[in-house]
């Protein structure tokens, strides 16, 4: 990866140098096995854990590493530039955390969030249902309250991690959506994998990021114990949405790694290829479109971390994270689509990692909400 980050401390650097000694040594030798051969590299996840890379942006007297949002989000980029699975995993992971960190009890976060960030659990975020893509207050989840808990019936799909994670952030119904409308009456439970009536379903067949197990996640009158509540019951909407804040952001940097993977993949590829006697580079027509490749992905990076040194403020950055997301991602497609074209007919065979990144990068335009929503977010703030 040819980034240069000259705004970084000494301790940011030193963190992005043993990201890439991780990435390079770790990652980049075993994606194209396990991506081939669909395989989730969760002792990957267990390694990148004890470098402490599982709770970068949570506080260190909660087991995390205390760093800033803009310095977390450099790290997923980099990640992504080696394996795009691996960094979307650290973003969920990340935003699996969230809701418990930014909205549980003292009590709460003491208990739990220490193992959580610690690195050697993973976590998923169960927001998505199959009737409720992007009208997430549609879902029908539902947890009944009873003596010994909460009774957790009904289905989340799309669900990152689903049978792989050994916690799941829950959005559930708690309360009638006839009486105090849809969104009032979503809660957040915090669930153990392991809990009786808990299961998931076989992986989806996916277009890319085929190494990350994405699946249905059933709930079969599981009984949650009612300390495993996030904040208070019926304002689970309003957490799912602030946590999607930070996840978007998490994923726009995932794009911008993957789209400066493409764009340094197609500029070796066409210093190296030579037509009528000389590199394609040199040509125009070429040198043109990769100048616009690396002008893009350069106003991507920026815009991301525009947004993060506004969430690490404390200023909103909700319309900011929707833009970041927007951009980033549609960014990525561009640029990937546009390094398969560079390499003509060798960027469509699998013998380049070119038509992976662009099957990759489909998926950033999709989840953690489509980029149509980010348009809607982003118009309603104007």
């Amino acid at each position: 990866m040819t980034v240069s980050r000259p705004f970084l401390t000494e301790e940011g650097a030193a963190l992005i140098g043993l990201v890439r000694e991780i990435a390079d040594g770790e990652l980049a030798p075993r994606v194209d096995e396990y991506e081939a051969g669909s395989r989730f590299p969760r002792e990957l996840f267990t390694l990148l854990g004890k470098a402490g890379l599982l709770g970068l942006p949570y506080p260190e007297s909660l087991g995390g590493a205390g760093v800033t949002y803009e310095l977390y989000l450099q790290v997923l980029e980099e990640l992504a530039a080696r394996w795009l699975a691996v960094a979307e995993g650290v973003s969920v992971h990340t935003l699996a955390c969230y809701p418990l960190a930014a909205f549980g009890s003292d009590a709460q976060r003491a208990r739990l969030l220490p193992d959580m960030l610690g690195g050697e659990l993973l976590g998923a975020y169960c927001l998505s249902e199959a009737h409720s893509g992007s009208d997430a207050a549609a879902l029908r989840t539902r947890a009944s309250r009873e003596a010994h808990g909460y009774v957790v019936t009904g289905a989340k799909s799309w669900i990152t991690h689903a049978g792989q994670a050994d916690f799941y952030n829950v959005f559930v119904r708690t309360g009638g959506p006839e009486t105090h409308g849809r969104a009032a009456g979503i809660s957040c439970l915090l669930i153990d994998a392991a809990t009786e009536g808990v299961a998931s379903g076989t992986p989806e067949k996916t277009m890319g990021l085929r190494s990350s197990t994405v699946a249905q996640l059933t709930f079969d009158g599981a009984v949650v114990p009612a300390d495993r509540l996030i904040g208070e019951e019926g304002r689970g909407f309003s957490i799912a949405l602030s946590a999607l804040d930070g996840g978007r952001l998490g994923i726009a940097a995932c794009a911008v790694g993957l789209a400066q993977a493409a764009l340094d993949y197609a500029v070796a590829y066409a210093r190296e290829r030579e037509q009528f006697g000389k590199p394609i580079a040199e040509f125009q027509g070429v040198g043109f479109m990769l100048a616009d490749m690396a002008t893009q992905t350069a106003a991507a990076r920026a815009l991301y971390l525009s947004a993060a040194r506004l969430r690490d403020a404390g200023l909103p950055h909700t319309a900011e994270a929707a833009k970041a997301k927007l951009f980033c991602t549609d960014t990525a497609m561009r640029v990937t689509t546009d390094a398969v074209q560079v390499l003509g007919g060798a960027g469509y065979v699998c013998d380049h990692p070119v038509e992976r990144y662009m099957r990759e990068a489909k998926v950033l335009q999709i989840f953690e909400g489509t980029n149509q929503i980010q348009r809607v977010v982003i118009s309603r703030s104007l």
